[in-house]
């Protein structure tokens, strides 16, 4: 879809489209712009597509980038007969740790499951269903090549569209000490090291939405973050050591 350039108000055209190095450049910086904002509510999406069965997994929450803290809640979708209705988990994001509530699998319904994402292969990208907001934006600092796609709106704010590929490797090297073991592991997992993106980011250069495209196994995974209402407060308490289970998961 061709996207025409912004025009002046005499009819003149205004073409401050940022080039192939510009467009690298903004998009590695969106991450630090997050950590300048401080914090955003957001709401999360996560499509999984393998053989002819598609599922969605959606979330909702807010994320502190500064203390790389975040808490969702996370809906599953009901079983392929429709018959189930599973309870919402709820998941607290905190800088290379993941704690699940309601995770099911024999756990008590009291109690917390806390996983080292580090120890997965996904680095917390996928396994979640919900890829943590700054792990997705620090994904970014391996971009290697990022194209401008024009200006368009998400939730009424104006953007720049950004598509392009991130490289895992690169992303873990330069990636923020909260960070960067789980996205090292990622770069180990995934079979593939470059992740396909659609970028969206305003005038501040935050990011609003962004598409990030994962295979898994015999699994394509499409995550999308929206992110908004940046300064809001986020409560984050992390579950006490009595409060986290400490038994075996049962096999799903």
């Amino acid at each position: 879809m061709a996207v025409a350039t912004a025009c002046s108000g005499s009819g003149a055209a205004a073409d401050d489209s940022p080039g192939a190095e510009d467009s690298v450049d903004m998009v590695r910086d969106s991450a630090d712009s997050l950590v300048r904002a401080g914090s955003a509510k957001a709401r999360t999406s996560m499509e999984m597509a393998s053989g002819g069965t598609r599922v969605t997994i959606r979330g909702h929450g807010a994320y502190d980038f500064k203390r790389q803290l975040g808490r969702f809640v996370v809906v599953l979708p009901k079983d392929p007969a429709g018959t189930e209705e599973h309870r919402p988990i709820t998941e607290l994001m905190a800088g290379g740790a993941l704690y699940m509530k309601n995770r099911g699998a024999g756990v008590p319904s009291d109690k917390w499951v806390r996983i080292d994402t580090a120890s997965l292969s996904d680095g917390n990208l996928v396994t979640g269903g919900a890829t943590d907001p700054l792990a997705a934006a620090e994904l970014l600092r391996g971009v290697s090549k990022a194209t401008y796609v024009g200006e368009t709106r998400v939730a009424g704010v104006k953007v720049r569209h950004f598509r392009g590929s991130a490289d895992l490797p690169r992303a873990a090297r330069s990636a923020s000490q909260g960070q960067r073991k789980a996205l090292g592991a990622a770069a180990k997992g995934f079979s593939k090291g470059g992740v396909p993106f659609d970028a969206y980011l305003d005038e501040q250069g935050r990011l609003r939405k962004l598409r990030q495209q994962f295979s898994v196994s015999n699994a394509q995974v499409a995550s999308t973050t929206l992110l908004f209402d940046f300064g809001v407060k986020v409560d984050v308490r992390l579950p006490a050591s009595e409060d986290i289970f400490a038994g075996k998961i049962a096999e799903q």
